[in-house]
């Protein structure tokens, strides 16, 4: 047995990526996808008719230049997500666009419109989590998507008060980023790379640990790692999300058994407080590293985002 399998026994392990062929190697139950993924792979040959599909689409539809570029993007999601499902068994991940992160109503229109699109296809809600940005609005929205048979994975989770609202509202499953929150951290206060105290490791056990104690539903699944130990620190989480560079990497790897899983840990000490708007604002803004970070994964996805909005615009304008 390999260090992967190991994890395998106590934690889902799904592959975040786009691309078929390492989807296809490794097999994992899920898959999740984000604009920086879905740019990378839109490039190679395999993506190439989806994306023309996506245009033919687009233009069939008709509207202005943005509804062009909207339509176009909803169904280059659709048609990725529809490859992927072919090869695995359980739910892909697709994220809304970043830019509605702060449009409540948006988020939710948006969100029906590509549960349809796959609908359309046979492809049943059970299938899909519609990925958003953890922003209070996108955290309602999410609210609302589920009570209509609408999972959700709130994604760019940094702290703890993002975490209480998301399980307040019932959201299906969160996306603590592990090594985006060490980034900060090594940044800011010269942590040591190699230190013991992890304070990406450390979000993902508070947020278990309340979960855990106050019987929360909410699935957490760790994402963005940046080496091993993170990964190893975190396995009994419900969830993780890794790159196919690593999924090898463990897959290479000679096991090591873990003595302490984050299962049988200490529990949380937090108390239980129910979150109103104007407390989670406040809150949330208190935290340095998190409001920073969920603004910087913002616009990073955006930065993708419209890289491949350039693309459609590009072939909208030859014809």
């Amino acid at each position: 047995m390999n260090q992967l399998d190991y994890i395998k026994k106590f934690t889902n392990v799904v592959i975040d990526s786009g691309n078929i062929k390492y989807i296809k190697k490794y097999s994992p139950k899920d898959v999740t996808t984000n604009p920086s993924l879905i740019l990378r792979e839109s490039k190679s040959k395999h993506y190439y008719p989806l994306l023309m599909d996506a245009i033919s689409y687009a233009k069939k539809k008709g509207g202005n230049l943005n509804s062009y570029i909207i339509n176009a993007n909803d169904k280059l999601l659709v048609n990725i997500g529809r490859e992927i499902l072919k090869i695995i068994d359980g739910r892909i991940s697709i994220e809304i666009d970043v830019r509605l992160s702060f449009s409540y109503l948006d988020l939710i229109i948006r969100a029906k419109k590509i549960i349809s699109l796959y609908n359309s296809y046979g492809i049943e809600n059970n299938r899909i989590l519609i990925k958003i940005a953890a922003t209070w609005e996108g955290i309602q929205a999410a609210k609302f998507l589920e009570k209509s048979g609408i999972n959700c994975n709130l994604t760019l989770i940094f702290s703890l008060v993002q975490a209480i609202a998301c399980a307040e509202s019932n959201v299906y499953l969160i996306s603590p980023f592990v090594g985006r929150v060490n980034d900060w951290y090594i940044k800011n206060f010269k942590l040591n790379k190699n230190s013991k105290i992890d304070p990406g490791v450390k979000l993902v056990y508070k947020i278990f640990y309340f979960y855990q104690k106050y019987g929360y539903k909410t699935f957490v699944m760790g994402a963005s790692f940046r080496n091993i130990d993170q990964i190893i620190s975190i396995i009994g989480c419900d969830a993780i999300t890794i790159s196919p560079d690593f999924v090898n990497k463990l897959n290479n790897l000679k096991l090591k058994k873990i003595k302490n899983f984050i299962r049988v840990n200490l529990e949380s000490k937090i108390k239980k407080n129910k979150l109103l708007e104007k407390e989670f604002r406040w809150k949330f803004n208190q935290n340095f590293m998190a409001v920073e970070k969920l603004s910087e994964g913002i616009r990073l996805f955006l930065r993708d985002q419209k890289k491949i909005d350039s693309f459609f615009l590009k072939k909208f304008k030859s014809g």
